[in-house]
């Protein structure tokens, strides 16, 4: 594999060292090529993300505790975790206990942006077109102010590293008076991501060390 990270070795490219036991805030990686080919990059980060949540079981509930500091807006679109995605439960339930409303969004055709349906947290779900679990068909449709994103990998200037199916690109693209906020461990930072033109920015990040608005490029 080609190197990632300038100064690591093709086969071991440099990733955050965590600081101590369950440690999450680890120094950024450094300098990302642009020439790095995504999938490599997904490939380690993912890898990464798995190491974080193993390392750092508290980290949903800690990120809860900063909701009040995310930006304003009554209908927040969260997302069921997959994985090793930083799980979402305690963030939803703190949300609504903040008075703010819940959705989730549901792909219904897979090369179009999603929509996002009315969710109370516990209410039944079903997976949709891409396998992911979604509010039913007789939820309401609403429009979210803030969509709260997973990712694989951020920058301090709102670049954003997802799983490569488009879905929030294209759901960004076709809502952009909404506000886009990561949720992530704070050890996915990176020192700065390659990004292509059809690449949506973050307007902030929520981790468990806090939320932090993007810095403006």
């Amino acid at each position: 594999m080609r190197s990632m990270v300038a100064g690591a070795t093709a086969s071991s490219p440099r990733l955050p060292a965590p600081q101590g036991e369950g440690a999450t805030s680890a120094p950024p990686m450094r300098y990302l090529s642009p020439m790095t080919d995504k999938r490599e990059l997904r490939a380690a980060m993912r890898a990464h993300r798995k190491e974080l949540a193993g390392q750092s079981p508290e980290a949903a509930a800690r990120a809860a505790a900063h909701v009040g500091d995310l930006p304003a807006g009554g209908i927040v679109a969260v997302y069921r975790a997959i994985g090793s995605e930083l799980d979402a439960d305690a963030v939803c339930m703190a949300l609504e206990r903040d008075g703010r409303e819940l959705c989730l969004p549901v792909v219904v055709e897979l090369d179009a942006p999603m929509i996002f349906r009315r969710w109370r947290f516990g209410d039944p779900l079903e997976l949709d077109l891409a396998g992911v679990p979604a509010p039913l068909p007789l939820a309401e449709p609403v429009t979210p102010d803030l969509i709260l994103t997973p990712l694989l990998a951020f920058d301090d200037a709102g670049g954003r590293l997802g799983q490569g199916g488009g879905y929030y690109d294209r759901t960004f693209a076709a809502l952009p008076a909404a506000r886009r906020i990561g949720l992530a461990y704070a050890g996915q930072q990176v020192d700065r991501l390659p990004l292509e033109g059809h690449d949506i920015r973050l307007h902030g990040v929520l981790t468990e060390t806090g939320y932090t608005a993007a810095r403006k490029v």
